[in-house]
């Protein structure tokens, strides 16, 4: 028996519904029935999918979760809802440094997959983060100098995912994204990184304009990858050195652009006047680390 027909038994027994048009009861049913069913199967998503795809949801999914001590990325509550212990979720979050952005509820659906979600879904990440510190110390560990890529502001875990696989490929030292206003560590990201993640040590910084000074100030040189800078392959990337990779919009921040030491292109020859984010970074990543290598 179907979930319509489990919630609807004996439904339309003296109907004459659709009769004036031609149309037969039973055919309506038919079609009420595979409607309903789709809809189910749409919405009838486990808690096991959501804890899979590193979502929380429910506020006491959600407050057992801040008190784990489990890393999260994010808060999503519905938009105006203060109300009850949502007021303390909020609260908790921003006094721990968690971001907390509201959405609206149709967002919310849409995430949980029909689950109750009670206006509010956290989003943990699949990896603890390290600090900056720690990146450098691997480095200072492996015996060479320190090979840094920073994600300014990528949103599409995508290509945030793509951008851990190549800074792990050619061997860099770790990974710095920023806390507000860019993707976490989530399952997309996880996935599309095709494990790298897990071998490649991620900072997760307030400020990349901030970091850019204080890893300057730690002797690395910092490059941003934008348009009108020096051909990648004629710069020397042979000290300590990071290379800062824009979003996928709006490149790097004026901000940041302004603090670092330089700026490093990819030349284009074709009709198309950049590339990826993450095609970007595998080229120039790749120019990097061989000139470490020869160092």
């Amino acid at each position: 028996m179907s979930q319509y027909e489990k919630n609807n038994k004996g439904y339309g027994k003296n109907s004459n519904r659709g009769k004036s048009r031609g149309v037969t009861k039973h055919a309506i049913d038919n079609n009420r029935k595979q409607l309903y069913d789709d809809r189910y199967a749409t919405f009838n998503t486990t808690d096991a999918e959501i804890e899979d795809n590193g979502l929380v949801v429910g506020r006491n999914a959600v407050r057992e979760l801040l008190r784990s001590g489990r890393t999260v990325d994010k808060i999503l509550v519905r938009r105006g809802d203060r109300e009850g212990s949502i007021v303390v979720i909020v609260a908790e979050a921003v006094e721990m440094g968690i971001p907390v952005v509201e959405v609206d509820k149709l967002k919310l659906d849409e995430m949980s997959g029909g689950a109750v979600h009670q206006g509010v879904i956290a989003m943990a990440a699949q990896k603890e983060y390290c600090e900056v510190e720690d990146i450098l110390k691997i480095a200072e560990e492996r015996g060479e100098p320190p090979l840094i890529a920073i994600a300014d502001g990528i949103t599409d875990p995508h290509n945030l995912g793509a951008l851990i696989r190549c800074a792990e490929g050619v061997g860099a030292h770790g990974l710095i994204i920023p806390r507000r206003r860019a993707v976490g560590l989530t399952y997309q990201v996880a996935k599309a990184s095709a494990g790298a993640i897990e071998h490649l040590a991620i900072a997760k910084v307030s400020n990349i304009a901030a970091t850019v000074t204080k890893l300057q100030e730690a002797g690395v040189w910092v490059y941003a990858a934008e348009a009108g800078g020096t051909p990648y392959y004629k710069t020397n990337f042979k000290g300590a050195c990071a290379l800062v990779f824009g979003s996928e919009g709006d490149g790097v921040s004026r901000i940041v652009k302004e603090k670092c030491d330089g700026i490093v292109s990819i030349p284009m020859y074709g009709k198309v006047n950049s590339f990826n984010v993450s095609t970007a970074a595998a080229v120039i990543l790749a120019e990097a680390s061989k000139q470490h290598k020869e160092v």
